[in-house]
């Protein structure tokens, strides 16, 4: 199944799960980002990756640099593990992107800004292999332009389901990347990236791969 096939069927699922006032913040947030259209990230093909200061699931200092050892990487931003649509990516990526990659040699990446405490625990819970980094202050994200943060009423229904982000985020904020994913080469160089202002969709495998296929030889 496609990311937006599983997305379609976890909203049949869930669907009378929540209270009806929670879920239509939710909804309504939704709208706004699909009615908004796509994302322009402030980086692109052409471009270096930025980096940052980050910190891998055990809480040691690392870089993206040092987790990419001069190779091409495939470099996934997600919001966190408490996020349902980012779950059903990161499986699907685990599942039909990793083996592919490895037969290339190509390492992928997720960054999050979530402490390294919610990285090890969406790792483990997911059965993910590939290397997932906390980012404490979304400075990659911030770097590429593609931040953003929860509406109001979203943020309000978050804090009644038991999420508040101040305590999952690393920086003790609400700030989050939007769902992207980056090529960059072996020099760190931006080849293809896929931006997604509506966090419901996400870059779908088959895309990751025929980008790769197209721009890193």
């Amino acid at each position: 199944m496609t990311i937006a096939e599983q997305v379609a069927e976890h909203h049949r699922a869930s669907a009378g799960q929540m209270p009806s006032d929670i879920a239509e913040a939710f909804a309504a947030e939704q709208r706004a980002l699909a009615a908004a259209g796509g994302a322009a990230p402030a980086a692109g093909p052409g471009d270096r990756m930025p980096d940052g200061s980050l910190l891998d699931v055990t809480g040691q200092p690392t870089t993206l640099a040092q987790a990419l050892a001069s190779r091409p990487g495939v470099i996934v931003f997600y919001r966190g593990g408490w996020c349902p649509y980012c779950n059903v990516a990161l499986r699907a990526y685990q599942n039909q992107l990793v083996p592919a990659l490895a037969e290339r040699g190509i390492p992928l990446i997720a960054v999050s800004p979530q402490t390294p405490d919610e990285s090890l625990s969406t790792q483990e819970t997911k059965e993910l292999t590939f290397t997932v980094l906390s980012d404490p202050a979304n400075q990659i994200a911030g770097q590429l332009g593609i931040l953003t943060a929860p509406s109001d009423g979203a943020r309000a229904a978050q804090l009644q389901l038991g999420l508040d982000l101040t305590k999952v985020n690393a920086d003790g904020t609400t700030t989050l990347p939007m769902p992207a994913v980056v090529l960059v080469d072996a020099d760190g160089v931006i080849r293809w990236i896929d931006v997604h202002a509506d966090y419901t969709t996400r870059t779908e495998p088959a895309e990751v791969l025929q980008a790769l296929s197209q721009t890193i030889k």
